[in-house]
C-alpha cells in the first residue's frame, strides 16, 4: 500500500502468487517494472526484493484514526540503547576527526511494545492522514516482514526522458512559533519561514546535493540544480536541493540507481568506504531501513523514495529506526536528540504523545 505526496488517495498493489522476484545487484533492475523494496545493503538475507503485482487498486483516503495507544519502553532498555549509541557515536567521530571520512551517517533503532495490537493497514491510513507531504508505504513480504515507512526524501522519480531527484540534508526541530510553517506542494522554492541554518547543517547538505550532481553527470543530459531551501517534514524540518534532468537511457535505471544508492544522506563520505564501515560498526543492523521503496516503471511512471521514518511491525513490537549524518564537529547529544525528533513520526502514529494535530497542505 502507498500514498504519493499530496495525494487524497492511495493505491494497494498485490502479488497473490509466488514470490516477489529476489536481485543481488541493483543493476539487474534495467529494464525492468514491479514494485521495489530495497534495503540498505544487499545481502543473501536482506535480498532487493521486485514485487510483480497481479491486483492493482486505487481508494480514496479515509479520515480513519485508529491508535495503537501509548507504548511502553523500559526504561533499562532506554538506559542500554542510549550506551550503545554513545560508544557507536565514538566509534564514528573518531573517523571524521582523523581525516578518514567526510561524512558518516550513524543510525539507530527503538522498541517498543503496543498498548493493544492494531492492524498495520489501520497504520498505514493514520501516518497518510498525519503525513499529507510525505510518501507513505506498507509493505509486507515473507522475505522483508512488515514495514510502515512515512518519508520526505525522492530517489527518484519520472518517466520517460525526464526526471528529478533531491539532496535531503540538515535537520532541525520545529519549535514554538515555527510550528506553523508550511512549504507549498509546488517544485520552486519556498520562504525558509524564518529558521536559521548552522554551519554544520549547511555543509551536510552541500556534501549531500555535490554528491548526487556528480553521480548524475554520466547518466543524464541538462542537469537542474536548485537552490537549497527550507522544507518541513512532519516536526522537524530540513535543507532540500532539488534536481531535474534528461536521462539519456530510460532502460538503464538499475545503473543508475547502483550509482546513486546509498547516497552520503544515508552512508557518508567516501560511499564504500562509509557503507562497510557502518555495517561492521552500527550495533543494530539496518535492514531495510534507508533502502528504498516504490514502484518501477521506466517508461511510465516510477516513484522510488528513500526508506526513512519507518519501523518494522510484529504482532504488537515495533522497531523504530532513524539516524543522522555526522560530520567531524558533531556532538552525540545533538546527535542522539536528532534521532529521537525522527522517531517522533512513527510514535505519533502509534498514539504516543497525544493527539497531534494532522499537518496542513
Amino acid at each position: 500500500m502507498f500514498k504519493l505526496p499530496y495525494a487524497d488517495s492511495y493505491t494497494i498493489t498485490e502479488q497473490s502468487s509466488g514470490q516477489p522476484e529476489e536481485l543481488h545487484d541493483l543493476r539487474l533492475l534495467d529494464g525492468k517494472s514491479g514494485f521495489v523494496v530495497a534495503p540498505f545493503r544487499i545481502t543473501d538475507s536482506e535480498p532487493l526484493l521486485l514485487l510483480h503485482p497481479d491486483r492493482i487498486l486505487t481508494l480514496p483516503l479515509r479520515h480513519e484514526d485508529s491508535m495503537a495507544g501509548r507504548t511502553a519502553r523500559p526504561a533499562g532498555e532506554l538506559a542500554e540503547e542510549r550506551r550503545l549509541y554513545a560508544a557507536d557515536f565514538a566509534t564514528c567521530h573518531a573517523k571524521l576527526t582523523d581525516g578518514s571520512f567526510a561524512k558518516v551517517v550513524l543510525a539507530r533503532r527503538a522498541a517498543e511494545l503496543m498498548a493493544r495490537e492494531v492492524a498495520a493497514e489501520q497504520l498505514f491510513l493514520r501516518a497518510c492522514r498525519l503525513y499529507p507531504r510525505m510518501f507513505v508505504s506498507l509493505v509486507n513480504t515473507e522475505r522483508s516482514g512488515t514495514w510502515l515507512t512515512a518519508t520526505p526524501e525522492t530517489l527518484l522519480e519520472g518517466s520517460g526522458g525526464s526526471w528529478r531527484t533531491v539532496a535531503l540534508a540538515g535537520t532541525m526541530r520545529l519549535e514554538g512559533a515555527a510550528l506553523g510553517f508550511d512549504d507549498p506542494p509546488s517544485p520552486g522554492g519556498c520562504a525558509d519561514g524564518g529558521i536559521a541554518w548552522s554551519a554544520k547543517n549547511t555543509e551536510e547538505q552541500r556534501i549531500v546535493a555535490d554528491y548526487i550532481e556528480a553521480t548524475l553527470k554520466p547518466f543524464a543530459a541538462e542537469v537542474e540544480r536548485s537552490r537549497a531551501r527550507t522544507v518541513r517534514a512532519a516536526n522537524i524540518v530540513h535543507l532540500r536541493t532539488d534536481f531535474t534532468f534528461t536521462l539519456r537511457r530510460p532502460n538503464g535505471l538499475g545503473r543508475l540507481l547502483h550509482a546513486l544508492h546509498p547516497t552520503p544522506a544515508v552512508c557518508g563520505l567516501p560511499k564504500a568506504a562509509t557503507m562497510e564501515f557502518i555495517t561492521a560498526c552500527e550495533h543494530s543492523p539496518r535492514g531495510y531501513y534507508s533502502g528504498f521503496i516504490g514502484p518501477l516503471a521506466p517508461n511510465a511512471d516510477t516513484h522510488l523514495y528513500v526508506s526513512l521514518r519507518c519501523m518494522r511491525i510484529s504482532g504488537r513490537q515495533c522497531l523504530l529506526y532513524a539516524g543522522g549524518g555526522l560530520l567531524a564537529d558533531s556532538t552525540e547529544e545533538q546527535e542522539w536528540a536528532e534521532t529521537e525528533a525522527k522517531m517522533e513520526t512513527m510514535r505519533l502514529v502509534l498514539g504516543n504523545g497525544g493527539q497531534p494535530e494532522a499537518e496542513k497542505l
